[in-house]
């Protein structure tokens, strides 16, 4: 009996122990077996209950936050928004964190104590999107399975259901996969079909006669005026090619007549002066002389023909260091750009290499180089030249 008793003294006390936990919603009691009182939402635990019940404080506005009643948790600070894409929705209060938010395409990840708006998974064709991407919650995407198929690229659109088979009139030209759905095409396509050795088309073809014929626009007709336009326009300016070219004929053959006159006229006066004086005279020399002196005055003269000694001294008179870098003036002046300059200067005489290209050219005439020299106002070198130039005429 005494058995039997201490077993049912320990059934009552484990089942009043049991009865004492569900009506405490701490689930935590005092030394002395009382209940402990959880902390509402907006309060935190102060002190933990022991000896004594638990001590509560309140959480401070915009600071610290308890989202829970608990008798063991206390008031927790508020995280903000971080990054320059997160926006707040709702400010932290004492029950509540800060809410943040990311713009739409990015997801908010919180890691240690630290939160980034990520842009959210974009899943590939043949995938679609099996979650959504949230608020705090990336993309999942999955494989579209049989009879299902995805053909964008997509971050929201999930896989779309295949059609089943084609239409009556229609004819299966491919079959449904993950990235595209079945293809089909219409059974009355127009074609050739050859009949008693004639090619004609099918009674559903465009054939005049047929309810389905369209008249078709003849271009051929609009681009013949095109092509006459183009041969017109060919033929005048060939006209005009062939009437230039006499013209340009016709001039010269004067010029020439003209030329060949004044040198008649010198021959007569050179024999008449023979006969009158009676000394004699080459009318062939005074033919050539002429011939001579019209060259020279209508023949540009090139600074490739100067005498050696001379191009020593013109080059000599523009390196001269006092004066500065009178060369890179000239060689501007002549037409050089600045990139071709940079590379004269590198060489150990950027003068005589500007002189040596320069020269080679149909336009280097020393008229060319003075007007250049006089826009720098070296007159030095132009008078140089031009004692060169007196010195050959007198020759």
């Amino acid at each position: 009996m005494d058995l039997r008793e201490t077993l049912l003294t320990l059934s009552l006390l484990l089942l009043s122990k049991v009865s004492a936990d569900d009506r405490c919603a701490s689930g935590l009691f005092t030394s002395a077996g009382d209940c402990c009182s959880p902390c509402p939402p907006g309060f935190g635990v102060a002190v933990p209950c022991d000896v004594s019940d638990t001590t509560c404080e309140p959480c401070t506005e915009n600071s610290t936050f308890s989202a829970v009643s608990s008798a063991s948790e206390s008031c927790q600070p508020c995280s903000g928004c971080q990054g320059p894409l997160q926006t707040m929705q709702s400010s932290c209060g004492t029950k509540q964190d800060a809410v943040c938010w990311c713009p739409r395409g990015y997801f908010l990840r919180l890691e240690n104590g630290s939160s980034a708006c990520l842009p959210c998974q974009v899943c590939s064709k043949g995938s679609g999107v099996k979650t959504r991407c949230g608020r705090t919650d990336n993309t999942e995407c999955q494989l579209c399975p049989d009879g299902f198929f995805s053909e964008v690229k997509s971050s929201e659109a999930a896989c779309l259901p295949c059609r089943t088979e084609c239409q009556e009139s229609e004819v299966q030209i491919r079959e449904c996969v993950p990235q595209h759905d079945i293809l089909c095409m219409d059974k009355d396509v127009p074609i050739l079909k050859r009949i008693d050795g004639d090619t004609r088309k099918d009674e559903n073809s465009t054939a005049p006669g047929s309810p389905h014929f369209i008249p078709q626009e003849d271009n051929s007709k609009n681009i013949i005026p095109v092509y006459c336009s183009i041969l017109a326009a060919v033929v005048v300016g060939l006209i005009a090619y062939v009437a230039f070219k006499c013209w340009s004929t016709c001039k010269q053959k004067k010029a020439l007549a003209k030329a060949r006159a004044g040198e008649l006229a010198t021959s007569a006066e050179g024999e008449k002066l023979h006969s009158d004086s009676g000394v004699f005279l080459d009318t062939h020399s005074l033919q050539e002389q002429h011939q001579l002196s019209k060259a020279l005055k209508t023949e540009p003269k090139l600074y490739i023909n100067l005498p050696p000694h001379k191009q020593d001294e013109v080059e000599r008179l523009l390196a001269d260091s006092s004066r500065g870098k009178d060369w890179q003036r000239l060689a501007s002046l002549l037409g050089y750009e600045e990139d071709t300059i940079d590379t004269f200067g590198r060489g150990e005489d950027p003068v005589h290499t500007l002189f040596s290209d320069w020269s080679s050219k149909d336009s280097a005439t020393l008229e060319v180089l003075c007007a250049a020299l006089v826009n720098m106002e070296r007159a030095d070198v132009v008078k140089n030249l031009n004692s060169t130039t007196e010195a050959s005429s007198v020759v």
